[in-house]
């Protein structure tokens, strides 16, 4: 009905400054437009459909992902109940997506060297991550993956960055006691995004961002830029048209573009900084955080590790750092909101653990919460793991087949074919975590009482393989910090009990309009 009425209002609207013939010119061309443009959806969609050489089943064209592209991943959860291995496909290519932890493994590690990023997603994502770790492969990849393993694996580190992951959570801490004292509601998620952002920025580069005070507009506008553009480089993996619209610079493109000169500027000014500073302050010795090793190993090949290299290294980080462990805590402090005695349960393992009491004030608490109190809060670690399971921080990727291939299941892989693991439906598999596979239980992570991992190919929140996400002993130290500082000091509700949280379809599990809560002292 609304098609009809559209082209007749064009022509009442137009008809006056146009010739007819030139309407149906027009409207002529969209409609072969629109043709040719399903022609190149449809009929790559229904060859692969008639053919039988063992592929995984097709569940329908890439379009399916526009359609459902709100509830992507609730889309992608239903498919693998009825297929755990499974295709879309593309005009150029299909795209394998699979729960099986034994494909994961094979993927990640098996055959590692068969699976890489691949051009296409290099293509999307490039202008946003440049050759970040997450997106680079070969010699780049492993000369970014060599130095940062060998700075995380760095006792001063490790040492330092808990120094700053304490303080930047006493300052939380803080601002949330303010809001409470005033009864003023607070969106979590914004106030997690900041103070991740904050110490990712002290113990990366070395700079004091201080976003969560409000008073660093610059700041805030970078956060603005890249968290905007997270979601805009996304939408590039359903847009067919993405590079039209690039030319032309119009909708979600010119916002991307907009946005990533906002990065840039913010970025390539940080690392003139650190570089000014450096020099001027003699400080190539002793210094802990990450860039500033980096900057040291560029003067020994100033030519590739220039300031784009750096810029790239920059904003990898700045994604690992930030979003991984602020969504992830979101969703937990939303779960803990939904089931409030789960959130007491971890507030007395946080008091026992800690030995505080109700007189224990913020500073005394941050010179309580030592590594050994840390490490015994297994029911913390497991809720936190819980929520990783349900809500993983990257709820899908995917690799690249190299050459031809075949999966443990059975299913042939075709040279150029994109094969993904999915983390956010694995974790909903009955096959996988029984019968309760959806149910909220941190208790399946202990056993008698002690924290047990999982497999990483079944538990893929931090990937796994050769790729295995160096900073996971950080993320889960600056979340159990972050969580024990405030359920330790507040108890939290949500402003609309009634309300059920949705995401944002990005690259990492943003909540969808922020996390409303109350907060309340505990004493």
């Amino acid at each position: 009905m609304r098609t009809p009425f559209f082209f007749t209002t064009i022509f009442l609207l137009t008809g006056f400054y146009v010739s007819p013939l030139f309407i149906l010119a027009v409207i002529g061309l969209l409609t072969s437009f629109v043709v040719v443009l399903s022609a190149l959806v449809l009929v790559p969609y229904f060859k692969e459909l008639i053919l039988t050489d063992h592929r995984p089943p097709v569940i329908g064209p890439i379009t399916n992902q526009l359609i459902h592209y709100e509830k992507l991943h609730d889309y992608m959860t239903l498919m693998a109940k009825k297929y755990p291995t499974f295709r879309l496909i593309t005009p150029s290519h299909s795209e394998v997506y699979t729960v099986d932890p034994v494909n994961t493994e094979y993927i990640l590690k098996t055959n590692f060297a068969n699976y890489n990023k691949g051009e296409y997603n290099v293509d999307i994502m490039s202008d946003f991550f440049g050759d970040g770790i997450f997106v680079v492969d070969g010699v780049k990849w492993s000369h970014q993956r060599k130095l940062a393993s060998l700075e995380f694996s760095k006792k001063v580190l490790r040492e330092f960055s808990t120094v700053i992951f304490k303080s930047n959570t006493a300052k939380l801490v803080k601002k949330i006691s303010l809001l409470e004292a005033a009864e003023e509601t607070m969106d979590m998620q914004d106030l997690l995004m900041k103070s991740t952002l904050d110490s990712m920025f002290e113990v990366g580069f070395g700079f004091d961002l201080n976003t969560l005070s409000g008073s660093n507009e610059a700041g805030n506008r970078f956060m603005k830029a890249f968290d905007e553009s997270n979601g805009f480089v996304y939408w590039r993996f359903v847009d067919l048209l993405w590079k039209v619209k690039r030319y032309l610079n119009i909708g979600s493109e010119a916002a991307i573009k907009e946005n990533i000169k906002i990065i840039d500027n913010f970025v390539y000014d940080l690392i003139r900084n650190k570089r000014e500073r450096m020099k001027n302050e003699d400080l190539y010795v002793h210094k802990e955080d990450i860039l500033s090793r980096f900057m040291m190993e560029s003067e020994n090949d100033p030519e590739n590790m220039n300031d784009k290299y750096l810029r790239d290294i920059t904003l990898s980080f700045i994604l690992a750092g930030k979003d991984t462990s602020a969504n992830t805590l979101v969703w937990f402090f939303y779960v803990l909101c939904k089931r409030p005695w789960i959130q007491e349960k971890v507030a007395e393992e946080v008091r026992m653990a800690t030995e505080a009491d109700d007189h224990t004030s913020i500073d005394e608490f941050v010179v309580k919460l030592t590594e050994v109190a840390l490490d015994k809060m297994h029911y913390l670690h497991a809720t936190l793991s819980e929520t990783l399971r349900l809500y993983p921080a990257i709820p899908l990727n995917n690799k690249c087949a190299e050459n031809d291939d075949v999966l443990p299941d059975g299913f042939k892989i075709k040279k150029g074919d994109y094969v993904g693991y999915m983390s956010y439906p694995m974790g909903r598999m009955i096959d996988l975590w029984g019968e309760d596979a959806e149910e909220f239980r941190p208790e399946r992570w202990l056993h008698s009482g002690v924290f047990r991992p999982e497999s990483p190919f079944k538990f893929t929140a931090f990937q796994a393989g050769p790729r295995t996400c160096l900073g996971r002993e950080f993320a889960y130290k600056q979340m159990k910090i972050l969580a024990a500082f405030l359920i330790y000091f507040f108890k939290f509700k949500l402003v609309d009990e009634h309300k059920e949280a949705r995401y944002r379809t990005m690259f990492t599990l943003h909540m969808d309009e922020g996390l409303h809560l109350y907060a309340l002292r505990r004493f």
